[in-house]
C-alpha cells in the first residue's frame, strides 16, 4: 500500500520530534483534515489558524496592510508572511499556508484556481505558486494536497 502524503509527513516529524502548525485561507481546513486523519498526529501537529478574512490574517496571523495592499491577498508575500506568523503564534518547527482563489479571480489578475503556498520553517521561508481548474471543491482539495508535497519535500531537506 502506498504510503499517503499526510502518513509521510508523520513519519518525518516523529523521527526528527518536529513540529507543525498551518494557516489555511482557500483550503478552509483542508490541510488540518488531512494532517488530522493520521492516528497520533497531536504528538507532531499543533493546530491551525482559518484565516478566511482579511482581518485574520492581519491581527492573529500579524501579515502587515501594506503586504497585502502592495502584493495582493494572493500573493507569494502574503503566503511567506502567514507562514511565519503562524509558526510564531504557534511556536512550532514547520508552518504551511495557502491563500488563493478555489473559484472567481481578483482584481490582481488572478484568475480561479491559482494559489500560493508558504512553507517556513528553520532554513526560512519559501514560496510557490499552483494553478488548476477542477472547480471549487476540487481546487481545494488540490491545493491542499500540493501544500503537503511542497511541505513534505522542505522538511525532507531540512532533516538530511
Amino acid at each position: 500500500m502506498k504510503e499517503t502524503i499526510q502518513n509521510r509527513i508523520a513519519r518525518l516529524l516523529t523521527k526528527s520530534s518536529r513540529t507543525l502548525s498551518a494557516a489555511e485561507s482557500c483550503t478552509g481546513g483542508q490541510i488540518s483534515h488531512l494532517l488530522t486523519t493520521v492516528s497520533g498526529s497531536s504528538a507532531w501537529y499543533v493546530g491551525s489558524v482559518t484565516s478566511y478574512a482579511t482581518r485574520i490574517k492581519e491581527q492573529v496571523l500579524g501579515v502587515p496592510t501594506e503586504t497585502i495592499r502592495d502584493h495582493g491577498l494572493v500573493s507569494s508575500e502574503v503566503a511567506a508572511a502567514m507562514a511565519e506568523g503562524v509558526r510564531r503564534v504557534m511556536n512550532t518547527t514547520y508552518a504551511v499556508t495557502t491563500t488563493g482563489l478555489s473559484e472567481g479571480s481578483d482584481e490582481w489578475g488572478n484568475p480561479e484556481g491559482t494559489v500560493w503556498i508558504g512553507v517556513a520553517g528553520p532554513n526560512g521561508t519559501v514560496t510557490r505558486k499552483y494553478h488548476c481548474d477542477l472547480g471549487r471543491t476540487g481546487n481545494i482539495r488540490r491545493f491542499a494536497n500540493v501544500a503537503l508535497y511542497f511541505l513534505a519535500a522542505y522538511i525532507e531537506n531540512d532533516i538530511k
